[in-house]
């Protein structure tokens, strides 16, 4: 994994978070050592955990390092409302001097992009692929970047012509961009860090865990599926105290549940979130919580 300071060899630990509870809804352990390909795949497993439809929306979010075109895509058709802001990439450029993408403005109507002179970037006919990515090229004529009074900060002096790469599925970037604009969208983001790194802080500080005592992912997956539990078990101990987590146990002991329900539903939620996702004991099938807002880290 890359580290600011330094690379280590270290297993990614992925985790969900709610909003409300800073309960964990899911995790996972990846040897992957970025979050590129984490987030969709995270909050799919959500879904399955809260027992949400497919067709039930699901508000997330995570940081820079889970920014992704190709993420981004996946959440959308899966009625996935994803909130990650994009890293500045192009601060370097624009130091320099340059033009960034965001300069040359792009014709829906037409398919074409106009270049800060108001030069016209024309679709060539036969498109890219890379990356698993399908992008249209858009060129401009060389004669008119040659003669160009703004050259110097659009080309170096090598290159002939300006072209820009356009996924095909740009508008789903595009919309993403303008949804992250939006103080809702700022609101969230600027919220993510108190929620996400409760559980991290707590784990690290309270339970003084911070490495893995295990190797090979099969045993890490265990170990994080059970420090992760004791953080859960610890934060439904605190949400709903003692004395209802013993009402809680006693009545499903005697397959009671039903007498307590309409007063706790809420905690019944908790209890079942808790011990269902780890060990697959689901205590209450017959309550279907409300959809809450649930914000995936």
């Amino acid at each position: 994994m890359v580290k600011p300071a330094h690379n280590l060899m270290a297993y990614n630990s992925q985790i969900v978070v709610d909003d409300k509870h800073k309960l964990i809804v899911a995790t996972e352990i990846t040897s992957q050592g970025n979050d590129v390909k984490q987030l969709h795949k995270m909050a799919k497993a959500t879904k399955e955990n809260l027992e949400l439809d497919i067709n039930d929306s699901l508000d997330i979010v995570g940081d820079t390092g889970y920014y992704s075109p190709k993420e981004l895509k996946k959440c959308v058709d899966d009625n996935i409302n994803a909130y990650v802001p994009k890293g500045n990439t192009t601060k370097a450029q624009q130091d320099k001097g340059k033009f960034i993408r965001d300069k040359f403005k792009y014709n829906e109507e037409k398919d074409y992009y106009i270049c800060p002179n108001d030069i016209i970037l024309n679709k060539s006919l036969k498109p890219q692929l890379k990356n698993d990515k399908r992008n249209y090229i858009y060129r401009a004529p060389s004669a008119s970047c040659n003669s160009c009074s703004l050259r110097d900060k659009c080309l170096s002096t090598k290159t002939r012509y300006k072209q820009i790469y356009r996924w095909e599925h740009e508008e789903i970037v595009d919309n993403h961009r303008d949804k992250m604009q939006s103080q809702k969208a700022k609101d969230i983001v600027k919220a993510r860090g108190s929620i996400v790194e409760h559980p991290f802080g707590s784990i690290k500080r309270t339970l003084g865990w911070d490495h893995f005592l295990v190797r090979g992912k099969d045993k890490v997956s265990g170990e994080n599926a059970l420090i992760m539990f004791t953080y859960n078990f610890k934060r439904v101990l605190n949400i709903i105290g003692i004395e209802l987590f013993k009402k809680l146990i006693v009545a499903i002991g005697n397959e009671d549940i039903q007498q307590i329900k309409l007063d706790i539903e809420e905690y019944i939620l908790l209890f079942s979130l808790l011990f269902g996702y780890f060990f697959g004991i689901v205590f209450m099938r017959e309550i279907y919580w409300e959809k809450s807002e649930i914000l995936v880290r």
